[in-house]
């Protein structure tokens, strides 16, 4: 399995673009601690975005997962680009014939998606752990390590986007195209979401069948963290409203991300064998 994952990143740092895009996400990534400096000063009026408990523990687990999870397109950048130069590079005929099996040369690709997911995963709890310890006024273990869920949501969230993404590579063969047919299916889930309200006017129905859909159960795996800050709940009880959300991380939520995981791997196996390559 190294020996496939060895050859995987072989080929993205000799791509040029490929490596910038890798670069500029993890810079990004450590870019969530430039959130800290957010103030704002109108004369009476002082807002300083740290000082709302944002990296709080265990809060901070939830905000940066579903912060960090917005920047998972320059990966799916890569991910899509790094099949379309399989096939416009024929790399991946030559491996073939270099021995490597269909089995194999899919199975390379799932390492690497995974590692990517994997790797995230642990520079978003570095980052997370590090701010926590700056900003946050509980430092106590128990406090500290709880709600570590939304980082194991986060695994599963990138590890099921970019098994999507290898998909569509394959399938579609041409990076942009892929892009845009990514694009165009969160489209088509929102449009049936609209659909499915203007049905039902409560949104129990369409909660219920988008529940099931690739990148919708994706976001079901970390809600917005927003309405949980102390400041958001004091305006809303101002205006006469209540928040009534569940932000919990969900067992049945997973097992559908794992399914359409397995279902992407699967079919991009079943895609290969079926062409002539």
């Amino acid at each position: 399995m190294l020996r496939l994952l060895n050859i995987e990143f072989i080929k993205l740092w000799n791509n040029r673009a490929s490596k910038v895009l890798i670069l500029a996400y993890f810079i990004l990534l450590s870019c969530i601690a430039l959130i800290s400096a957010i103030k704002f000063d109108f004369g009476f009026f002082r807002f300083h975005l740290a000082e709302q408990g944002i990296f709080n523990f265990p809060f901070i687990w939830h905000f940066n997962t579903y912060v960090a999870a917005a920047l998972k397109f320059f990966l799916a950048i890569v991910i899509v680009s790094m099949m379309a130069n399989e096939y416009s590079n024929k790399t991946i005929k030559q491996n073939l014939i270099d021995g490597l099996s269909k089995k194999e040369f899919i199975l390379s690709k799932f390492l690497t998606v995974a590692a990517f997911a994997l790797i995230s995963t642990i520079f978003v709890f570095i980052i997370s752990l590090i701010l926590g310890y700056i900003f946050s006024s509980f430092t106590e273990a128990s406090i500290v390590f709880s709600d570590l869920d939304y980082l194991f949501a986060f695994f599963i969230k990138l590890l099921g986007f970019f098994s999507f993404c290898l998909f569509l590579g394959i399938l579609i063969k041409r990076s942009a195209f892929a892009l845009g047919f990514l694009f165009v299916w969160y489209m088509v889930e929102g449009l049936a979401r609209i659909v499915l309200n203007l049905w039902d006017k409560t949104t129990e129905y369409a909660d219920t069948i988008t529940q099931f859909f690739p990148l919708q159960s994706m976001s079901n795996l970390i809600k917005q963290p927003f309405s949980r800050l102390g400041a958001v709940k004091e305006m809303a009880n101002q205006v006469g409203e209540q928040f009534d959300f569940d932000y919990a991380v969900h067992w049945y939520d997973i097992v559908i991300v794992l399914f359409w995981t397995t279902f992407f791997i699967v079919f991009s196996y079943k895609l290969l064998q079926k062409r002539d390559l």
